[in-house]
């Protein structure tokens, strides 16, 4: 007979052997990997353990860092077009830091940039497309509603039939009779009727257009503008032995602000002709740019309604996808905040100073990315649209706002 302590062992190890001998066998069957095989995935595996985890900081950082080259190239010639722009000699010519910008912009970007490209384009493009709308966005602190009641029914009739007459006819000039791309003609218009290179920049996201489509317009807003500031003094003249646009200054600076392309063209004008007659056009301008926001949004809404026929069976595609501007609504709800005058006025200035160097970027961006053989490429036909809508601004807007003056004056 075996020992108490024996025959225990013994029982204790047929058990465990049947709970446990299949698994063994399982175990003596499986292959055993080796050496070589395993320490890769066992360093691959201490690596990613030992690496620091991605924070959100670090990400935005990520993002940031390749912009910062074309943000500071854009910044530079944004403020050095602004210094420039605050002589007196550039202020009385109507040369304001946007147009400043662009032609910096445009020098450079022919000459040095194609060098910088790499390591800017990046910027560039993020100051072209999204400090844009920022800048447009800001614009608002520059106007208010009770500016509407200044010029009055009868001053926001007269903007409201210059605009629309004058980008009616740009369509009509542009696409119909000579065959400029819509794009060409639309940007041109949008120039010549709301706010000059402030509406064709705030246009361009509605009409994803070229930068050279976009510097052609910008280029006839300088042209015919400054052309404007020594020949509406003249006209002013004129009208005093006409009277065929009231007989006082003020009087004539509506015309001038209803008609005029650029902001800074339009003070210079008025100031040649006096205060009475600058005051009362920056007013109608202002009335001319608030009308920026529904404009877009009619634009926007009949650019989604037109149809490009296909190249490859000839049927119409389908509508394109509503593009709503949404700065548009930012622009008007600061426009309403701002008329409540509930920030101090040095706030205020601040923040049309911020909004004067965002906008000069995007001008200083847009420059960089123009290609001057692609102006070259453009023809004459644009200039001469811009010309004609220019003759139609100084004749039609006179004899718009003669009517509406009679009627509602």
């Amino acid at each position: 007979m075996l020992p108490v302590s024996q025959v225990d062992y013994t029982q204790t190890m047929r058990f465990m052997n049947w709970i446990a001998g299949p698994t063994l066998q399982r175990i003596r069957t499986f292959p055993v990997p080796s050496v070589e095989n395993t320490m890769p995935a066992l360093d691959s595996a201490c690596a990613a353990s030992a690496a620091p985890r991605t924070v959100p900081a670090a990400g935005f950082a990520a993002r940031v860092r390749p912009l910062l080259p074309g943000l500071l190239l854009s910044a530079l010639i944004a403020v050095v077009s602004i210094a420039l722009g605050d002589l007196s000699w550039m202020q009385a010519h109507g040369l304001s830091a946007l147009t400043i910008a662009i032609v910096l912009g445009i020098a450079l970007g022919n000459t040095v940039f194609p060098r910088l490209a790499g390591n800017c384009g990046a910027g560039v493009a993020f100051t072209k497309q999204n400090l844009l709308r920022l800048g447009i966005i800001l614009y608002g602190f520059r106007l208010t509603f009770q500016d509407i009641g200044q010029v009055g029914l009868a001053g926001v009739a007269i903007d409201a039939l210059v605009l629309s007459s004058t980008f009616a006819l740009a369509i009509l000039l542009g696409t119909r009779v000579f065959k400029l791309e819509r794009n060409t003609a639309l940007l041109i218009g949008a120039g010549s009727s709301i706010c000059g290179a402030a509406a064709v920049m705030a246009t361009e996201p509605v009409l994803k257009g070229r930068a050279e489509q976009v510097t052609v317009a910008v280029s006839t807003v300088v042209v015919f503008g400054t052309l404007a500031i020594f020949l509406y003094p003249l006209l002013y003249r004129l009208n005093l032995e006409w009277h065929l646009l009231g007989s006082t200054p003020a009087e004539f600076g509506v015309y001038i602000g209803s008609t005029v392309h650029e902001v800074a063209q339009v003070v210079a004008a008025g100031r040649a002709i006096g205060q009475d007659a600058a005051n009362s056009a920056v007013i109608a301008k202002m009335v001319r740019v608030m009308m920026l926001a529904p404009f877009l949004l009619l634009l926007s809404a009949w650019v989604a309604r037109e149809r490009t026929p296909a190249a490859a069976n000839g049927r119409a595609e389908p509508a394109a996808r509503l593009a709503i501007p949404w700065f548009a609504f930012a622009f008007v709800a600061v426009v309403g905040f701002n008329s409540l005058a509930l920030l101090p006025q040095r706030v205020v200035g601040g923040a049309v100073a911020v909004d004067t160097m965002l906008l000069a970027m995007a001008m200083a961006a847009l420059g960089l990315t123009t290609h001057l053989s692609a102006i070259r490429r453009a023809g004459i036909k644009p200039l001469i649209l811009a010309a004609l809508l220019f003759v139609w601004l100084i004749a039609g807007g006179a004899a718009i706002n003669h009517i509406v003056m009679a009627l509602l004056g």
